[in-house]
């Protein structure tokens, strides 16, 4: 696993180079649906952090079993560390321990509560890059021990916001203003605002989620005055294709999408798009989010009901 993660940020980093892009431009989100937890963390165990699920009834349990376990081995390696040092025999709590680890801890890092507006010297022009550090908001403050961030990229249903918003750091499938009203107010106080993208269809396919590249301005705008929300961007899932071409005249309208947000003022920093088999020509049309499946876990094992 950890040759396939090399394998696939090599890639990312190649095509980011490719179109005059910094490699750290591109975050990659692992979309973990089928797989276990122990499979999540052998992942994570490699650095990767960004984890994505499609399957709610799926997901819970797993996002459930992975913060416990993370936060024990957290725990373990804190104490490990007290113990070697000269302090640990002393009575209280060293100040560098990680209170998120000691117990549930929902707040955010300070330092990734905001988007980044930074511009690439290599190319003296505005970076729409997500630093990959704000891939997800970390609900421990120790970068040592923050643990996995988790995305909702799977279509929404109006009754399973209240676990959406309970459970998950990100949402990308937001093309609703009414599952986005729900979100907010179901979003817990004590976590930070979810972090939310607008999903377009671009392809016009009846079966796909996403609302009309038209209405994608006014849903954004309503978005950003939700509070306890925060608007990051755009996304799509366009039609499958085999032409480099295709992919990136599709992936050229939903970029178009993202200008039309920011033209409008809103303070949009993420384009998440691309899969295993395009994210080369999504990463040429401005994606700052990947998503890959299968390059990184292998073939799934069937989709849980």
């Amino acid at each position: 696993m950890r040759d396939r993660h090399a394998a696939v940020r090599a890639r990312i980093d190649a095509a980011a180079r490719a179109c005059g892009r910094l490699p750290g431009d591109v975050a990659l989100l692992a979309v973990s649906k089928t797989f276990d937890a122990d499979t999540v963390l052998a992942l994570a165990a490699t650095g990767q952090r960004a984890f994505g699920e499609n399957y709610l009834q799926e997901a819970l349990p797993k996002v459930a079993a992975v913060r416990d376990r993370w936060a024990l081995r957290a725990s373990g390696r804190s104490g490990a560390a007290r113990e070697g040092s000269p302090e640990g025999a002393s009575a209280g709590p060293s100040r560098h321990t990680d209170p998120a680890t000691a117990g549930p801890s929902w707040h955010t890092d300070p330092a990734t509560a905001g988007p980044s507006w930074h511009t690439d010297p290599a190319t003296a022009g505005p970076s729409w890059h997500t630093d990959p550090a704000t891939a997800g908001p970390s609900r421990h403050t120790d970068p040592a021990t923050a643990g996995p961030s988790w995305h909702f990229i799977g279509p929404i249903q109006s009754n399973k916001t209240k676990a959406i918003a309970e459970a998950f750091d990100w949402v990308h499938s937001v093309d609703r203003e009414k599952v986005a009203r729900r979100l907010s107010e179901q979003r817990p106080a004590v976590l930070a605002p979810l972090q939310v993208c607008v999903q377009v269809d671009v392809s016009g396919e009846a079966t796909k989620s996403g609302c009309d590249p038209s209405e994608a301005v006014a849903l954004g705008a309503a978005i950003a005055a939700m509070p306890r929300l925060r608007l990051r961007g755009v996304m799509a899932i366009p039609a499958p294709t085999d032409d480099p071409a295709a992919q990136r005249a599709q992936f050229a309208r939903v970029r178009a999408v993202f200008d039309a947000m920011r033209a409008a003022g809103l303070p949009v920093d993420t384009l998440s798009m691309g899969m295993s088999g395009d994210l080369e020509a999504a990463i040429a049309e401005g994606a700052t989010i990947v998503r890959v499946g299968t390059a990184l876990f292998g073939a799934r094992p069937g989709k849980a009901a």
